[in-house]
C-alpha cells in the first residue's frame, strides 16, 4: 500500500458529502452546452456551482487516480485515493479557479479535466516515490503556475491565520510572512516538504470559502 499524505481526506469528506455516481462514459468528446454552462457559473462563483460541478466530475477524477496507479504498479489504499483526488480539486479551485479560467473550450470539459488530473496525480505520486525534496521541482506549475504565491498583505495574512488550526497556522505564518522555503518549513516543523504546498493550498480554500 502507498500512503500519499494525511489531511485531504478531511478536505472530501467535507466537500463530496453526497454519493456519486463514478459512471464516465457520459462525456462527448467537444464541449456540451451543460458543460459550457456548468463550467460558467463555477467561474461566476454561482450558487451550488461547485458542488455541481464536484458532482458531474469526481467519478472522473476517482478513475484517473485508480488509473495512473495501475499502470504505474502502485496500490493504492481508500486514504491515499482521497488524497490524490482531493488535490486534484484543490489544484482546480487555487488562484479564483485559475486553471478552469485557462480551459480554451476548444474540447470537452472531461478532457481537459482528465489531463490536468493526470498531471496533478503523476506530480504527486513521483513526489511520494522519490521523496523529493527539491523546492523548485514541488513548486512547479501544472499549468502555467498555480502553486501557493506568497501573500504581500500582512493584514490578509492574520485574517487568514485566525481561520486555521495551529499546525496550519504555524506553515502560513512561516512561508508568507517569514518568507521560509519548504525545506526551512519542513526542517522546523518536522513536516514532510512534500506536504507543504498542499497545507498552503488548503489554507487558501478556507480563506475563499
Amino acid at each position: 500500500m502507498v500512503r500519499i499524505g494525511s489531511g485531504k481526506a478531511v478536505f472530501i469528506r467535507l466537500i463530496f458529502s453526497q454519493p456519486f455516481n463514478s459512471n464516465i462514459g457520459n462525456f462527448g468528446v467537444s464541449l456540451s452546452d451543460f458543460d459550457r454552462k456548468l463550467l460558467q457559473c463555477c467561474l461566476d462563483r454561482a450558487p451550488r456551482a461547485w458542488q455541481n460541478f464536484v458532482d458531474r466530475f469526481l467519478g472522473l477524477v476517482i478513475h484517473v487516480a485508480n488509473h495512473v496507479a495501475e499502470s504505474r504498479g502502485v496500490k493504492l489504499d481508500q486514504a491515499s485515493r482521497d488524497d490524490l483526488v482531493a488535490e486534484v480539486f484543490l489544484v482546480l479551485v487555487a488562484d479564483d479557479f485559475s486553471v478552469l479560467r485557462k480551459f480554451r473550450r476548444n474540447c470537452s470539459l472531461a478532457t481537459y479535466l482528465t489531463v490536468i488530473s493526470r498531471r496533478v496525480i503523476i506530480r504527486r505520486l513521483n513526489a511520494g516515490n522519490k521523496n523529493m525534496a527539491s523546492t523548485s521541482s514541488l513548486e512547479s506549475s501544472v499549468i502555467d503556475d498555480v502553486s501557493p504565491k506568497r501573500i504581500e498583505n500582512a493584514e490578509e495574512v492574520h485574517k487568514l491565520l485566525s481561520q486555521l488550526d495551529e499546525r496550519e497556522a504555524a506553515i502560513v505564518r512561516m512561508y508568507h510572512l517569514d518568507g521560509k522555503s519548504y525545506d526551512e518549513i519542513s526542517r522546523l516543523t518536522g513536516i514532510a516538504v512534500n506536504s507543504i504546498g498542499p497545507v498552503l493550498t488548503r489554507a487558501r480554500a478556507k480563506m475563499r470559502g
